[in-house]
This record gives structure tokens, sequence and C-alpha cells, in this order.
């Protein structure tokens, strides 16, 4: 396993595993102006995944094997559908064999160039 100057992990030796970051906004329609309340009920099925999350003002970021990760998708998907709302689904996916940590990472690498450019001024 190796760390790049980007700060991504990378082992090569496990290439063929498939980690997955995905960014995921689920939410009702027809249900009022307010929807916090729904979308805790998706975000809890992503928290109680054990797969590694963050949550901000827009999407829930999940990451993990892809497989994992669809399946949390579409649990915290059927947390809404199941109790009979009409749900919007919003997904990206980054796919990344060999790589791990790039939720950490990425963020790592962008404040990483932000204070070298600031050095630079």
């Amino acid at each position: 396993m190796s760390e790049n100057n980007n700060g991504n992990t990378n082992d090569h030796t496990n290439a063929h595993k498939t980690n997955t970051v995905a960014a995921l906004c689920i939410a009702p329609s027809g249900v009022g102006d307010e929807l916090s309340e729904y979308v805790a009920d998706a975000v809890q099925v992503i928290r109680d995944s054990g797969l590694k999350n963050e949550t901000n003002a827009m999407f829930t970021n999940i990451e993990g094997e892809f497989d994992d990760v669809m399946r949390v998708v579409k649990d915290a998907t059927m947390a809404l559908v199941s109790k009979g709302y009409r749900t919007g689904v919003i997904l990206k996916l980054d796919i990344r064999p060999g790589f791990s940590n790039q939720i950490d990472a990425k963020s790592a690498l962008v404040d990483k160039i932000l204070n070298e450019r600031n050095k630079e001024e």
C-alpha cells in the first residue's frame, strides 16, 4: 500500500476492489416545504450501515465497496418508499479500484493545494 503525494491511498495488490464514493440525495415529493424529518430517516439507514459517511447541506457521501454502497443506497431509498412516499434520488458515483479513504483524501488534497497557493501569494 502506498500514499502518493496527493494523499490518496492506493493498494495495487487490491486493484480488484471497487472502492466507491457515492454522493447521494434522497427526498420525498409532495410532503411539504421542510424535508429534514424525512431525509433523517434515509440518513439513519446510511449511518447504521457501518460504511464511512458524512452528511452536508445537500448530500450524504458514502464510501465502501461498490456492492455495499449500492445496497445502502437501496436500503436508504426504501426507508421512504416503504412508507408510501414518492421518492427522488440523485446519485453520483466515483469508482476507483485499489484506492481507499477517498472521502478524506479528496478534501485534504484540495486543502493542500489551496494552502500552497496562499503561501505563494
